[in-house]
């Protein structure tokens, strides 16, 4: 099996707030695609990140959406001061630097670093 390429798919009541705040917390431009009816796609990095509108009840799984950055405390701080809710900065000493947050519709995500 040969992956060419990784698009990670999360629900969301309200597509257009979505849009929005995804544009502005991850600092993205217009989506890449709309391959279909309630449905976008923005390249993130080397991976696809789907929107589409759809319930938002859960499985019993949760699922982590996680963004390597360059600093996460930067890009902790950066969330801080758009109004974005931020768990504490942990530090796994020789690994990475992490944070957790959810986006409008209670979906996780999480930023980390890697030391070295």
């Amino acid at each position: 099996m040969n992956v060419s390429s990784v698009a990670v798919g999360l629900p969301v009541g309200d597509l257009d707030r979505a849009i929005e705040w995804y544009r502005r917390v991850l600092e993205l431009d217009e989506p890449d695609l709309e391959p279909a009816d309630g449905v976008v796609e923005f390249r993130v990095g080397p991976a696809w990140l789907q929107l589409g509108r759809d319930s938002t009840a859960g499985s019993g799984a949760e699922v982590v959406l996680r963004f390597g950055v360059d600093d996460a405390a930067r890009e902790r701080s950066r969330l801080t001061g758009l109004g974005v809710v931020v768990g504490p900065l942990e530090h796994v000493p020789g690994a990475v630097d992490y944070f957790d947050f959810a986006d409008p519709d209670g979906n996780v995500l999480s930023m980390y670093s890697e030391h070295g």
